[in-house]
C-alpha cells in the first residue's frame, strides 16, 4: 500500500543539565497532525533530543513509512547523518552516554525508512518553535504533575502510548 510520507518535528529541553526536562512532538501526514510531550523531573538535554526521535518513531502505527524528522539536535542529526551511531555499535558503546535509548532507538528505526535534518532552533521555524514550547511546559510541569518519574529512569513507565493514524 502506497502510504504518504510522514513530517516528525522534535525538540527536547531541560532546566540545569541534568534538571527537568521534557520533550516535544509535532507528527504531520497527509494534512493529519498531532502533538505529544512528556516531562521528567531529573533528565538531560541530549536524552529529552533523542527521546523525542524514539517517541515520534513509536508512535507510527504502520511500518515501513517515509519519515522526515526535522531536529535541532546535533547530537541526533550527527550520530545518524555522520555514522556515529554505527561506530558506536561497533564499539559496544564503550564511553557513550544514553546506551538505553540508543539501543532503544536501533529497535524502532529499521522499521522505517528514516531521513534526518537539522534545524536552527530559536531561529523562527514555526514547527521548531512550537516543539520547544511543548517540550518546555512538559518540563516544568513534570515535578508538580505526580504522574511523572521523579527521576530519568530508562523512561520505561513513565510514558503514555500514543498512535498516528
Amino acid at each position: 500500500m502506497n502510504r504518504p510520507p510522514i513530517t516528525l518535528y522534535t525538540d527536547g529541553a531541560c532546566s540545569g543539565n541534568p534538571g527537568p526536562g521534557g520533550y516535544g512532538i509535532i507528527l504531520q501526514c497527509n494534512g493529519l497532525e498531532k502533538e505529544l510531550s512528556a516531562g521528567f523531573a531529573r533528565t538531560t538535554n541530549n536524552r529529552m533530543e533523542l527521546l523525542a526521535v524514539i517517541v515520534g518513531l513509536e508512535s507510527i502505527k504502520w511500518e515501513n513509512a517515509e519519515v522526515n524528522v526535522y531536529s535541532d539536535s546535533t547530537y541526533v542529526v550527527k550520530a545518524l547523518n555522520e555514522g556515529w551511531l554505527q561506530k558506536w555499535v561497533k564499539t559496544g558503546f564503550k564511553k557513550v552516554k544514553n546506551v538505553d535509548l540508543w539501543q532503544r532507538f536501533l529497535q524502532i528505526y529499521p522499521k522505517h525508512k528514516v531521513s534526518f535534518h537539522w534545524v536552527k532552533g530559536h531561529a523562527s521555524n514555526p514547527l521548531n518553535e512550537r516543539c520547544d514550547r511543548l517540550a518546555v511546559a512538559a518540563g516544568a510541569g513534570a515535578v508538580a504533575s505526580g504522574r511523572i518519574l521523579p527521576q530519568d529512569q530508562g523512561f520505561i513507565a513513565a510514558e503514555e502510548e500514543c498512535k498516528l493514524l
